[in-house]
């Protein structure tokens, strides 16, 4: 086989490469956590069940995506925009808008949980657990992502927030007045939008009552 030829097909196989690489996403995944190893930290030997950051670089996550975490009461879940609060495993200095709290709703000790987390912000996505003080983090049960586009949010995930809560009015409040607006259409005020006043309708009215009964040929013959 001719050199030519050799670096004719080379160039078409780094070609197809690139373009399966580069391939958008068909759909969404769930990604298991540390695979069969789950998501679990070993408080005796101060050792996790997995390389989590290792595990994590094997991965591509996309908007719409969950993460899986297959643990026990004995971890925690703690997803995080903040990188200040990632490095010092603690959610102290975290707010509600960047730092959210993964509990399953059990508080019973070595309690199974598998707990989904959703992709919602694109861009890097911190996950630790902050039991023990902070040991866990501390000793790799946290690793960091980053989040592509891929199909976008799908619209189970795309939902505008609720409105916020405002208390219902009590029985002493009086009812708030109707504003008609100016040069609109108001209430009840439909006929007079285009300036017609009450006085020009009834002079009409009377003009065509008389015309009715006659008395507009009275008064011209």
């Amino acid at each position: 086989m001719r050199l030519a030829t050799i670096l004719h097909l080379a160039i078409i196989a780094v070609l197809i490469t690139a373009a399966t690489s580069q391939a958008p996403p068909i759909r969404y995944i769930n990604h298991t956590v540390g695979d069969s190893a789950g998501w679990f930290f070993n408080s005796t030997t101060n050792t996790t069940a997995a390389n989590y950051s290792y595990w994590a670089a094997s991965q591509t996550f996309n908007l719409g995506d969950y993460l899986i975490f297959r643990t026990s009461s004995n971890q925690t879940v703690i997803q995080t925009y903040n990188l200040t609060t990632y490095k010092n495993c603690s959610i102290d200095l975290s707010s509600d808008n960047d730092t959210a709290v993964y509990d399953g709703g059990n508080t019973v000790f070595d309690q199974a949980l598998t707990i989904p987390v959703p992709l919602t912000i694109q861009g890097p996505n911190y996950f630790f657990s902050d039991a023990n003080d902070g040991i866990q983090c501390q000793f790799g049960l946290a690793f960091e992502i980053n989040v592509n586009r891929g199909l976008g949010l799908p619209p189970s995930l795309n939902q505008p927030p609720p409105p916020p809560y405002r208390e219902p009015p009590g029985p002493d409040s009086a009812s708030p007045p109707i504003t008609i607006p100016a040069g609109g259409i108001g209430l009840g005020n439909e006929g007079f939008k285009n300036g017609l006043s009450v006085h020009v309708i009834a002079c009409a009215v009377l003009f065509a009552l008389l015309a009715v009964n006659g008395g507009i040929g009275m008064a011209f013959s």
